[in-house]
């Protein structure tokens, strides 16, 4: 396993390959076996009951694969796992994501403020499965086609994050007009990332700002940040570009993080100018 970010200040690291079987995966698969010998069941048995093929089952137990939430709960149902198999869910989901945003996803679980500034792309928590394919098909060098998968799916189920209840939680996503004037791939899909970057802004918890073009230099420029606030009230600050991340924690480090954001958040339009600007251009596509 490659390093990964850290959650002390000053702390960086690099992508690295996910060569390794995430111990999550393989510890879901014990279980599943273990509870399957308990019921007597041969794993064609179990595929049958739970309506999976055994080449999915046997890769599940093997954790070659990571198991779905739709799979987890037939094998909750069939197996009368107790919820032993639910709770590992969570972590069976966490690991599809690149070892080196892990660390960082579990302090997103744990926020309840959530903002950042992207200059590129629309931001991962408010993109179409589409959209998310086509960036992670685009990756150089090319990423296994299992592995791209996984990714859109992990990348989707963090989205989950939006619609939290327990603790709710506040985002506001300030994006560059160039990130949403990029085509990725075609028009159809494009029209349709603006469409459903219109339908998250309309969340309540959800605020969207676009930083026009017109607006010239600003200090966002040096480069993307996501900024977060835990439960217990502390702050992070995160940063990735170019296969290298880190996770900043120092209260004065983060301090002028979200002083930089504030200033970002006059300079851009407010969130009815942006929705025009994105509602226009999803109707010139």
């Amino acid at each position: 396993m490659g390093r990964t970010t850290q959650r002390e200040c000053g702390t960086t690291g690099r992508r690295t390959p996910d060569k390794e079987r995430p111990a999550a995966w393989s510890a879901y698969g014990k279980l599943v076996r273990l509870f399957r010998e308990r019921a007597g069941l041969t794993q064609q048995a179990l595929a049958e009951a739970i309506d999976y093929s055994l080449e999915q089952v046997a890769s599940v137990e093997q954790g070659r694969r990571p198991a779905k939430s739709a799979f987890t709960e037939a094998a909750e149902r069939v197996l009368e796992a107790g919820g032993a198999l639910r709770v590992l869910q969570d972590d069976v989901d966490r690991a599809k994501l690149p070892v080196f945003f892990q660390d960082f996803a579990l302090l997103e679980a744990e926020a309840v403020s959530r903002f950042s500034y992207d200059p590129l792309l629309i931001p991962g928590l408010l993109q179409t499965e589409a959209y998310a394919q086509a960036l992670l098909e685009a990756h150089f060098p090319p990423l296994p086609d299992d592995i791209v998968e996984q990714r859109v799916a992990a990348r989707l189920a963090r989205q989950a994050l939006l619609s939290r209840k327990s603790p709710p939680m506040v985002f506001v996503f300030v994006v560059e007009e160039a990130a949403i004037r990029r085509v990725v791939r075609n028009t159809t899909l494009m029209r349709g990332q603006l469409e459903h970057l219109l339908a998250c802004s309309k969340m309540r918890n959800v605020e969207l700002q676009i930083m026009p073009t017109a607006r010239g230099a600003h200090s966002g420029l040096n480069g993307p940040m996501v900024l977060i606030e835990s439960t217990d009230r502390k702050q992070f600050v995160y940063i990735e570009a170019q296969d290298v991340v880190s996770v900043r924690s120092d209260r004065n480090e983060v301090s002028e993080f979200w002083l930089r954001y504030g200033m970002l958040r006059t300079q851009a339009l407010n969130a009815e100018e942006s929705s025009r600007l994105v509602e226009r251009m999803a109707g010139e596509l």
